[in-house]
C-alpha cells in the first residue's frame, strides 16, 4: 500500500498493491440491541416505525414492544378522574395485537396500553423497560400545526435515556 499526494489540494491517493485487493478491514464496535419500543398512533408513519423495527429486531436478534399512549379528556384532570373507558381500550389493543401480528413471528414481541401524557408514558416505559432504542414514525408536521400541537417525537428525543431513531413518512428508505 502507498500513500501519495492526490490532484486536489490537501488529498491523499492510496494505491494498493498487486497482492493486496482491499484495505484491511476495520474492527466495529459490536452493537447490542436487545430491546426494542415503538411508539403507535395508528398512523402510516407508525406503521413505518415498526416495519424498521421488524428488520432491526430481526437483524440483532432483538424484541420488539408496542406502545400506544392514550390521552384523557382534559378539562379539568385535576378536579375529575377521567377513567378510558374498557370498549375503547380493548379496541385498542386488538389493534396493536394486528399490528404485532405483521411482524415475524420469531421476534419477540410485546404490547401495551398506557393512559396518560403520551411523552411522559414513553420516557418512563423507555426507563422500566430497559429499552436500548426508540423508533419513532413521524409526520414531519411544521409551521402553525406543530406550533399547536406540538411534537411528542421531539420531547421524548430531547429526554430520552437511549438512542431514538426517527423515521419520517416520504424519506428513502433503507428497509424494503
Amino acid at each position: 500500500m502507498r500513500f501519495k499526494p492526490s490532484e486536489t489540494a490537501g488529498g491523499v491517493t492510496v494505491e494498493l498493491g498487486p497482492d493486496e485487493a482491499q484495505f484491511p478491514p476495520i474492527p466495529l464496535p459490536e452493537v447490542h440491541l436487545k430491546k426494542i419500543l415503538v411508539p403507535i398512533d395508528f398512523s402510516d408513519c407508525s406503521s413505518k416505525a415498526v416495519a424498521y423495527a421488524a428488520a432491526l429486531a430481526k437483524q440483532f436478534h432483538a424484541s420488539v414492544h408496542l406502545l400506544h399512549v392514550q390521552t384523557p379528556p382534559t378539562p379539568i384532570p385535576a378536579l375529575i378522574d377521567f377513567p378510558v373507558a374498557a370498549e375503547g381500550r380493548k379496541e385498542v389493543q386488538e389493534k396493536l395485537q394486528t399490528l404485532a401480528r405483521s411482524v415475524d413471528p420469531a421476534i419477540t414481541r410485546q404490547i401495551t396500553v398506557l393512559v396518560g401524557t403520551p411523552e411522559d408514558e414513553i420516557l418512563r416505559a423507555i426507563d422500566d423497560n430497559n429499552i436500548d432504542l426508540v423508533i419513532f414514525g413521524t409526520h414531519g408536521r411544521t409551521g402553525l400545526q406543530h406550533w399547536l400541537q406540538g411534537s411528542v417525537t421531539e420531547r421524548v428525543l430531547r429526554h430520552a435515556t437511549c438512542p431514538v431513531l426517527i423515521v419520517r413518512q416520504e424519506e428513502h428508505d433503507f428497509v424494503g
